[in-house]
């Protein structure tokens, strides 16, 4: 994995801007995630395949809906 200081994060262009949000990064093979809150905290590493899955579910309604 990247050092995480180095990758290019950036955040949904849903987000408000409140600082409140996850940022993403692109890397190959893999999406990292952070606390835009907390940039030199924990990163979360997914799979591209789980990350496309959760993307999915959360545009579809069927994620944090209580679905």
């Amino acid at each position: 994995m990247h050092e995480a200081t180095k990758l290019a994060w950036r955040t949904s262009s849903y987000s408000s801007g409140n600082g409140q949000c996850v940022e993403v990064a692109d890397v190959q093979g893999a999406v990292p995630v952070r606390d835009s809150k907390t940039a030199s905290g924990p990163v979360l590493v997914f799979g591209v395949d789980t990350w496309a899955a959760f993307v999915t579910g959360v545009r579809e309604g069927g994620i944090g809906t209580g679905v």
